[in-house]
C-alpha cells in the first residue's frame, strides 16, 4: 500500500492524477469554475449583445434590409434596470442553440424604452424612441414586436392591415423564448396562434 507521503509526492509531481491528486496537492489541480455569462452595456445601461442589429432607426430600411438577406426583423423593447431584460440577455441569450437561431434568421434591433434618439417609423413619421415605444403601445419591458415580412403588412383583426405579426410581451423562459421567434420564423401567424403552435410542436414529438 502507497504512504501518504508517497502519494502526496507522486500528486505534486503530476503523476497522481484526477480527484485524488487534487485533494493531495491542495486543490491546485481542480478544474476552474466556469466563468459566468456577461455581457457589455449601452451608454444607456442596458444589456446588449453584439450581433444586435446597428441602426439608423429607419425601420423601413431595417424591415427591408432584413427581407433581402432573407430574414425577419424584430424590435426588442428595454429599460435600464429591468431585472427581466436581464434574466433575458443572462439565461436566454446565454444559450448558443437561442443566439445562434436569432442571428441566422433575424436583424434583431434593440430600442430603449425611455430612449431620446430620434427614429423613423414605417410611415415616415420621425420620433424619440420613448414616443415611438408609446404609439406602438409598449407598456412594459422587455417586449419583443416582430413584424411583416414588407411593408405592405399582413391583414389583422378586423381586417385591416398591420405591421405587427407577433408580440412577446414581458419575459419567456428559454424554451418558449426561442418557439416565438421559431413561430414567426415558420409562418405559424397565417393559421393559427402561438399556443397552436406550441401544441403542434409538441404533438409532433409526441
Amino acid at each position: 500500500m502507497i504512504s501518504r507521503r508517497r502519494f502526496n509526492y507522486l500528486a505534486a509531481a503530476g503523476v497522481v492524477g484526477g480527484a485524488f491528486g487534487a485533494l493531495a496537492s491542495g486543490g491546485a489541480a481542480r478544474a476552474a469554475a466556469p466563468k459566468p455569462y456577461t455581457t457589455e452595456f449601452t451608454p444607456g445601461g442596458l444589456h446588449t449583445q453584439p450581433w444586435f442589429l446597428n441602426s439608423f432607426l429607419d425601420l423601413k430600411e431595417d424591415l427591408e434590409a432584413a427581407t433581402a438577406a432573407g430574414k425577419r426583423f424584430a424590435i426588442m423593447w428595454e429599460l435600464a434596470g429591468c431585472p427581466y431584460c436581464r434574466e433575458t440577455h443572462l439565461v436566454n441569450f446565454a444559450k448558443p442553440e437561442i443566439s445562434s437561431y436569432i442571428q441566422e434568421n433575424y436583424h434583431l434591433l434593440q430600442l430603449d424604452f425611455r430612449g431620446s434618439r430620434e427614429a423613423t417609423d414605417f410611415d415616415g413619421k420621425t420620433m424619440r424612441e420613448s414616443k415611438l415605444g408609446k404609439r406602438n403601445r409598449i407598456h412594459f419591458t422587455p417586449t419583443i414586436q416582430f413584424f411583416a415580412e414588407t411593408t405592405d403588412g399582413v391583414t389583422g383583426k378586423g381586417g385591416k392591415k398591420t405591421m405587427e405579426v407577433a408580440r412577446m410581451p414581458g419575459y419567456f423562459r428559454p424554451h418558449h423564448f426561442l418557439a416565438m421567434f421559431q413561430f414567426v420564423r415558420d409562418k405559424g401567424y397565417e393559421v393559427g396562434d402561438y399556443r397552436s403552435y406550441l401544441k403542434t410542436k409538441r404533438n409532433k414529438r409526441s
